[in-house]
Order: C-alpha cells, then sequence, then structure tokens
C-alpha cells in the first residue's frame, strides 16, 4: 500500500516514454505482490504477471482456464504493490472482440500498465510447446481494433503476440505482425523466436517496441540482456523464472523438513523475519499508526 507513490496514469506515461528510449527494459514476472516488492528492491525496470505462472500458482494448466476476474484481481493487487509499470498477460482476451474491449477497461481500472493479446485458438497453451492453433488474421485484427477503441487511457499499452512462428513460419509471423500494427497495436510480442537472426529480421521489418521472452526449457535460446540490446529489442520478459525459483526452494526444503523433522538445517536458506519486514516497509506504516510497529526483532 505504502509502496506505491504513483499513480496507474503517472507510471503507464512514463513506461511509454522508456519504452521509447532505446534502453532495453528488463521485466521479471511477479505472481505474488510481494514478489512484485521484491522485483523492485532489486532495480527492475518492470514487472510481468504471466499467465503462466499465474495459472500454476492457481494449480491449473496454461491452457486459457483463468478467468477475466481472477487475471484482473491478481494483476491490480501486483501493479499497486509497486511503483513499477506492471504488463499484464490478457490470453487471448478472455474471448471475442467484445470481451477483448470489456476486458481492457477491467485492466485499466486495476491499474495496469498494459497487457498483450495473443492469436491462438481455445484451448490455448504456453507458447513453447508444438501443435498451437492460431485464428485467422482478420479475427485477430478485430480484437486489437476493439481493444484500441476500448481503452480510455491513451498511454495504456496494448501489444499483440503471435505465435504464427511455429505454425507459419517466420515470414508468416512478420505478415501477422505487420497487420496486427496496422489494426492499432502499440508493440509486437512474436513468441518462440528460433535464433538471434529471427530477433534481428522483426527488428528491420517491425518498427514498434518489440517484446522478446526469455523463457527457461523453452524454444528460444537464452540471451543476455547485453545481446538483446544489440538486436534492438525494446523490452523482455522473464516470465516464469522467480516461479521456478520459489518452487524449486520449496520442494528442496520440504524434502529436507519431512526427512529430519525439523526445518533447522534451512534456517540459513530462508529469507529472516527481519528481511521480510524490511520489503514490506514495516517501519513506513509507523508514520500512520505509531501503535503497528512499536517492538524491536
Amino acid at each position: 500500500m505504502l509502496q506505491m507513490t504513483r499513480s496507474a496514469a503517472e507510471k503507464r506515461k512514463d513506461f511509454r516514454t522508456t519504452l521509447k528510449s532505446g534502453k532495453l527494459l528488463r521485466f521479471p514476472d511477479a505472481f505474488s505482490p510481494l514478489m512484485a516488492l521484491a522485483i523492485q528492491r532489486h532495480g527492475f525496470d518492470g514487472v510481468y504477471v504471466s499467465g503462466a505462472a499465474l495459472s500454476a500458482d492457481l494449480g491449473l494448466p496454461d491452457i486459457g482456464l483463468t478467468m477475466l476476474s481472477e487475471v484482473a484481481a491478481r494483476g491490480g493487487a501486483i501493479a499497486r504493490a509497486t511503483d513499477l509499470p506492471t504488463l499484464l498477460d490478457a490470453d487471448t482476451g478472455f474471448g471475442e472482440a467484445l470481451n477483448v474491449a470489456r476486458a481492457i477497461q477491467t485492466l485499466e481500472d486495476a491499474g495496469l500498465c498494459g497487457c498483450h493479446l495473443e492469436d491462438q485458438m481455445n484451448p490455448k497453451r504456453c507458447g513453447h510447446l508444438d501443435h498451437k492453433l492460431l485464428v485467422p488474421t482478420q479475427v485477430m485484427v478485430e480484437k486489437i481494433r476493439a481493444a484500441v477503441r476500448a481503452r480510455r487511457d491513451k498511454h495504456f499499452l496494448i501489444m499483440a503476440r503471435t505465435d504464427a512462428r511455429a505454425a507459419e513460419g517466420l515470414d508468416g509471423a512478420l505478415e501477422r505482425a505487420r497487420a496486427y500494427v496496422d489494426a492499432g497495436a502499440d508493440a509486437i510480442f512474436p513468441e518462440a523466436l528460433a535464433a538471434e537472426a529471427e530477433f534481428e529480421k522483426f527488428r528491420k521489418a517491425i518498427k514498434v517496441p518489440l517484446l522478446a521472452n526469455m523463457t527457461e526449457f523453452g524454444k528460444t535460446k537464452l540471451l543476455t540482456a547485453k545481446q538483446l540490446a544489440d538486436l534492438g529489442i525494446n523490452l523482455v520478459i522473464y516470465p516464469v523464472t522467480t516461479l521456478r525459483l520459489a518452487m524449486k526452494a520449496v520442494e528442496d526444503g520440504l524434502a529436507a523438513l519431512k526427512k529430519a523433522g525439523t526445518q533447522v538445517s534451512l534456517l540459513n536458506q530462508m529469507q529472516t523475519r527481519a528481511a521480510l519486514y524490511e520489503l514490506l516497509s514495516y517501519e513506513d506504516y509507523a508514520k500512520f499508526d505509531k501503535d503497528v510497529f512499536n517492538f524491536r526483532l
């Protein structure tokens, strides 16, 4: 609550400005508001709310089972926790063009700085799995046009993701991306590109900002921030990195606890109470009520 000092409108405007600056913006994923605080603490440029991570945190596979209400509620809670801009994965827009229009206004109201919509058919699947099916280009164009018409804040970023690289080849993905830009998309997310040369070809062909997805265990080679910057990429997301780090630590810790019957051996792997309270800014809340933080650790 007290960590955020800037309004959603301010964050959106600043996000648009920095996106045009030529600097590569780095957005790790936050599947909770607490994770967003950690991302801000470590000096990243923004926060990404991943559909894959959010659905996994709800105990669901990433096949479009999450609802607009769930995504907007979680995304809004994350956005409100930080002064960083928050970009959200809106999957296929939760339906057809009218559903997309409602989704955009709902996400605006929730305080997000932007979202991306993808051109897969439902049930959708992770962008780095095989056998994805795409909607016709015109259907996606109509969704983008609906999104652009529905937004009330001109700085709310509408990004189009195309999954066509696997199904229609690089040229097909480029053709779709051009159509999406013509329809009003502010930025393009070409999913699952295979090599640096493909990013380079996209950069030469598409004039709006480009996003690169550096997800682990996927089809795209993991490139460094310098490599992406040199390719002219504007924004990079790490969509499941924090979830994977957290779950591996939890799995290892639970196994050790089950075996030993005590967590004593795990204490040096844990965030301390003091570190958690510092991240949550307990002392700042004392400015509002001296009885909230009146103890010593």
